[in-house]
């Protein structure tokens, strides 16, 4: 009796001449929303809405990263301002932004920031490159990098 494989038929694994991203910086969106820190909670709540976003970074005039504000400041703001009865408008980013911001390398492995993700419980960070803001990776860019690379080794 002869032995017979149990793998089957083998395909034929053919190079694929798609490039696939590896580093945070191939997939980190680089077109951003940013606010300023004198723009109003209220103009934010505006952006966040229209551009269906759920925070941003704050940037100076030089482009420099000073905070980032999200959905869940915005809320706060509200909360308070009822709770004190003051009008929502009067309130500006910089006070509601959170100012030490936590940022990413963007030559960091795509996986590895998967897992700064994860340890971190954000939804996003910031990359800076010589002090200026150059873009932001999301949870969601890291999801459809991995649809991307799904067939594709994980190295």
């Amino acid at each position: 009796m002869a032995i017979k494989s149990f793998q089957g038929a083998r395909k034929q694994q053919q190079e694929s001449s798609k490039e696939f991203p590896f580093k945070v910086s191939d997939i980190m969106t680089k077109d951003l929303i940013t606010f300023k820190p004198e723009q109003s909670v209220e103009d934010v709540i505006d952006s966040l809405i229209k551009y269906k976003i759920s925070g941003g970074p704050v940037v100076n005039d030089n482009y420099e990263l000073v905070g980032m504000i999200s959905e869940g400041d915005c809320l706060k703001q509200i909360s308070e301002s009822r709770y004190y009865n003051m009008p929502v408008e009067i309130d500006i980013v910089e006070k509601r932004m959170i100012k030490n911001v936590e940022t990413i390398d963007g030559n960091m492995n795509v996986l590895d920031a998967a897992n700064k993700f994860l340890d971190s419980k954000r939804r996003r960070f910031p990359i800076v490159e010589n002090g200026k803001l150059i873009g932001q990776i999301s949870q969601k860019d890291i999801l459809k990098a991995a649809l991307d690379l799904k067939g594709h080794d994980w190295k």
